[in-house]
């Protein structure tokens, strides 16, 4: 459905996006992951023809995506991250707007607007103003008006920033809904959980490249770490560091603020063994607990770094 290839932008001296990749196939739920400034929402503005690019092809249903492909403009609904929608209108009269973008016809709007409006639980708010909302409520408001009509591609960025609990659960699983109902979701993120909860596949970016692609498993499975074990309240010599770092599958071994963070690879009993060492060495520490791999994890072997800054 979208094919992105070879992707160059640059802003002056920096590379905003580096021989950028990535294909996108119709009925996903495909997540963009990476760190502010990894190049995730410049990538979005060139899919969508709002910049211009040095170099690459971008295609949107099999065809190039120009700035006059107003077809295809018609069949993809924006959600971006800063909230657009008019003050001076309603709720009712914003999704009724950004609906008439694309559907001439009054009645067939009107319709599409009402759905729109019950899809984002916006039925009681229909008279207010935007800034009579809670962020949440706004967040919501926002995305209806980017879906109202019934794009085949939508495109998310960052639509959870800054909202509630209840609300983030809300967009989420309206989210999945929306991809139930035949679009296809771009969606992009630095929320690790979020990605992994509602994405089918998921591309890591950094500095403007993707670093890998797949699904949450296939993606952990690229990597070392099989398990991490967490140990807090604990003090620990030179000496005996280096002993944990010698224990079979360990591979990175790191002592923080008297946490110890252990990093196995895939193997049985590495809780045991080092439960095992610490008695024998006569240490104390306080709680411990096990975690499998994590994306953070799959981005920090392949970087060097942590994914949430």
């Amino acid at each position: 459905m979208i094919k992105i290839e070879n992707l160059v932008k640059r802003y002056g001296d920096t590379v905003a996006l580096d021989h950028l990749n990535l294909e996108i196939k119709e009925g996903e739920i495909f997540g963009l992951l990476g760190p502010n400034g990894s190049g995730k929402t410049t990538a979005l503005n060139c899919l969508l023809a709002l910049l211009k690019y040095d170099r690459g092809e971008i295609q949107v249903f099999g065809r190039p995506m120009t700035p006059v492909s107003y077809d295809i403009r018609q069949q993809i609904g924006v959600v971006f991250q800063n909230v657009a929608v008019f003050n001076q209108m309603s709720v009712w009269e914003n999704i009724d707007f950004f609906c008439g973008l694309y559907v001439p016809d009054s009645a067939k709007r009107k319709q599409l607007a009402e759905e729109a409006l019950l899809f984002a639980g916006l039925e009681n708010y229909r008279k207010k103003r935007p800034r009579q909302l809670s962020g949440g409520l706004l967040r919501r408001l926002n995305i209806a008006c980017g879906i109202a009509h019934r794009p085949r591609i939508i495109i998310l960025d960052e639509p959870t920033v800054a909202v509630d609990p209840q609300s983030r659960n809300r967009i989420l699983e309206g989210i999945q809904e929306l991809n139930r109902k035949g679009s296809t979701v771009i969606y992009t993120s630095h929320y690790i959980e979020e990605v992994e909860q509602i994405c089918t596949r998921i591309a890591i970016l950094d500095h403007g490249r993707c670093i890998a692609s797949g699904t949450a498993q296939e993606l952990k499975s690229m990597i070392r770490t099989g398990e991490t074990i967490t140990v807090e309240a604990v003090l620990l010599n030179d000496a005996q560091t280096a002993a944990i770092q010698a224990l079979p599958h360990v591979f990175s071994v790191s002592l923080e603020d008297h946490t110890l963070k252990v990093r196995f690879t895939k193997a049985s009993h590495n809780l045991v063994r080092l439960l095992h060492f610490l008695e024998s060495e006569n240490i104390s520490f306080g709680r411990v607990f096990s975690e499998l791999p994590t994306l953070n994890d799959v981005f920090l072997e392949l970087t060097g770094k942590q994914l949430r800054d």
